[in-house]
């Protein structure tokens, strides 16, 4: 698949040729849902909690007597069925993360680049970097590619300049090409590659022990 490549000023500079076993697979929707959730879940925090009837403070003995009142028959103030008793089925703490297979989510992060190139979302942009740090820096290059929506941009490393300066952007997001998110790969409106991190892309994942 042919691309073409641009200057940080927006103006096309050459064209580049992306590895088709990443950028032009058939899309797995299956695989990306499934990559997607499991980001999800690992995300949780599973630290909700409620009292059974046995943790709610309050005393065992019985409200009134069991006949002769004209009441239904009570055992206690921290039954479920009282104001401020215990909670019936309610959450307790737990662990909502899952391992998901390793070659399912490459798979799915392949698809979601193929999905992102074919659908014209994919900008591959030369090599740059924002020695200054300063918002306003990297703000001026990405109004050449982007027109405020939902941002993200793939790095050919771990740019902590780039990544200084864009902190303060709620829309735009940050991926090394090692360390992709397939949630935030997979809604971003606009994808801003780097032209080295096309090429690191195809060597991470162009695994052939993967095909066996």
């Amino acid at each position: 698949m042919e691309k073409k490549v641009y200057s940080i000023d927006g103006k096309e500079l050459r064209t580049i040729n992306l590895d088709d076993k990443i950028f032009g697979l058939p899309v797995n929707e299956d695989v990306i849902y499934y990559a997607i959730t499991n980001e999800l879940a690992n995300k949780r925090v599973g630290t909700a909690c409620t009292k059974t009837r046995s943790e709610v403070h309050g005393s065992n003995a019985k409200p009134y007597k069991q006949k002769g009142t004209g009441n239904a028959r009570r055992g206690d103030k921290k039954s479920p069925l009282c104001v401020g008793g215990g909670t019936i089925f309610g959450p307790k703490p737990r662990d909502f993360s899952y391992a998901m297979p390793k070659k399912a989510k490459r798979l799915a992060m392949k698809s979601i680049l193929s999905l992102q190139a074919q659908s014209d979302r994919l900008t591959v942009v030369e090599d740059f970097t924002v020695e200054s740090g300063k918002t306003k820096d990297l703000v001026k290059i990405l109004n050449n590619f982007t027109k405020g929506e939902r941002t993200v941009v793939l790095l050919k490393d771990d740019d902590a300049k780039i990544k200084q300066a864009g902190k303060n952007l709620p829309n735009v997001y940050f991926l090394s090409f090692n360390r992709l998110r397939a949630h935030d790969l997979f809604y971003g409106r606009k994808v801003i590659m780097l032209e080295t991190a096309a090429k690191n892309l195809s060597d991470f994942y162009a695994d052939e022990k993967e095909a066996k």
